[in-house]
């Protein structure tokens, strides 16, 4: 393996990515030699006790690996909550559940601002798989809204007959990818990783997809008029629809908010990505490499925006709305909510300009509207609804 010394002056850290990437290579030995792209991701990510989300190393903020929305500015929760408010006065009354909640900066935003404006939520529930990052959420929502603790709980699944909002933010990038590349003769190949001989490193192989679904999910793309000359290369979520598919199937009437970084699928495998998104965060560097430092740096991928509208109609749930970030949280009342924050005006603004300006998040960024049982007029796509371009 690479030496994690060149991405790490932690002797800690080092022997515990070290260690990591020898579970990932006796995986990898049991399987014949290899494993697909998408469980070694699974494996450097979310190994219990070990993966880059299930251990304790700090990862989101200043002294992170990366910054989130919530981390930039308080005004993204406070903006969210008033989606919610809608949406909660939509269904009665009713919860909302965040899935995967980070530091648990969101959820204090939310209901920070719920808790001024109204309603609250009969429950705020956060699905969470780490139990470090649990840690941090209760201690971040003890000191930001103590008297709401009681409204609080953590769940390991979909609450079954939910009703209100589902929030996930920066929630489908993170998930397991499988990693194709188009062969000479047209086929799909399929990215496989494999311990160097020498037992220091990983090398990548391609070879004819043999991971269920994958040819299918490409041929579906490529049906589209993308990703069928030679040589491209690109990722697939195959857990995607599963993964909505419960969703929907835990859900009585709600809105589901997807936000994160993607595109479009005409954008997202248009020639100029022909290489793929895959990106790794490690110390706020980015780059492409996901074999080093294993354990100690985020990766993650695109998403492809026209798969989840696809998968969440096929898991009968509507498309509500799409638009960027900066379209949804000026829906949303940002202006009105800067000019009435409590907080130093220009520190305020400077964190508002990196949620919606261009350059930033706010075209980066696409916020998804999917709803259950619920038709209504979201005032967060009121502005721009991008969803002809699905």
């Amino acid at each position: 393996m690479p030496d994690a010394r060149h991405w790490c002056d932690d002797p800690v850290a080092e022997a515990h990515s070290r260690e990591l990437a020898e579970r990932i290579r006796a995986e990898a030995e049991a399987a014949g030699g290899s494993l697909p792209f998408d469980r070694f991701m699974e494996l450097a990510l979310y190994a219990p006790g070990l993966g880059y989300y299930m251990a304790g190393a700090r990862k989101l903020g200043a002294d992170g690996d990366f910054v989130t929305a919530p981390e930039l500015s308080p005004l993204f929760g406070r903006c969210l909550a008033r989606q919610c408010q809608e949406a909660l006065a939509a269904v009665g009354g009713g919860d909302i559940l965040e899935v995967g909640a980070g530091q648990g900066t969101l959820a204090a935003q939310v209901l920070g601002q719920l808790d001024r404006d109204g309603p609250l939520p009969r429950r705020y529930r956060i699905l969470e798989l780490s139990p470090e990052l649990a840690d941090r959420q209760r201690t971040r929502l003890r000191a930001a809204v103590p008297h709401l603790m009681p409204r609080i709980d953590w769940v390991t699944g979909f609450p079954e007959g939910l009703r209100g909002v589902v929030v996930a933010n920066e929630v489908l990038d993170a998930m397991p990818v499988h990693r194709f590349e188009i062969l000479a003769d047209g086929s799909v190949g399929e990215v496989m990783v494999t311990p160097t001989p020498d037992g220091l490193g990983w090398q990548e192989s391609v070879v004819p997809a043999r991971s269920p679904g994958l040819a299918a999910a490409v041929a579906e793309i490529q049906a589209d008029g993308w990703a069928r000359s030679a040589g491209v290369c690109g990722e697939v979520n195959l857990r995607l629809a599963p993964w909505l598919a419960s969703l929907s199937a835990a859900l009585d009437r709600a809105l589901i908010l997807l936000i994160d970084y993607g595109y479009p699928r005409s954008e997202l495998y248009h020639p100029e990505r022909r290489a793929g998104t895959l990106m790794c965060h490690h110390r706020h560097q980015a780059h492409g490499d996901p074999y080093r430092a294993i354990g100690l740096q985020d990766i993650t991928a695109h998403v492809d925006f026209t798969a989840v509208a696809r998968a969440a109609a096929r898991a009968e749930l509507a498309l509500a709305g799409y638009s960027t970030q900066t379209h949804f949280l000026l829906g949303c009342g940002l202006d009105r909510l800067l000019a009435e924050a409590p907080e130093d005006p220009l520190a305020l603004a400077q964190g508002a300009k990196q949620l919606v300006l261009p350059t930033a998040m706010g075209e980066r960024f696409q916020v998804m509207g999917l709803t259950k049982g619920l038709e209504y007029p979201w005032r967060g796509f009121a502005l721009r609804d991008l969803r002809g371009r699905l």
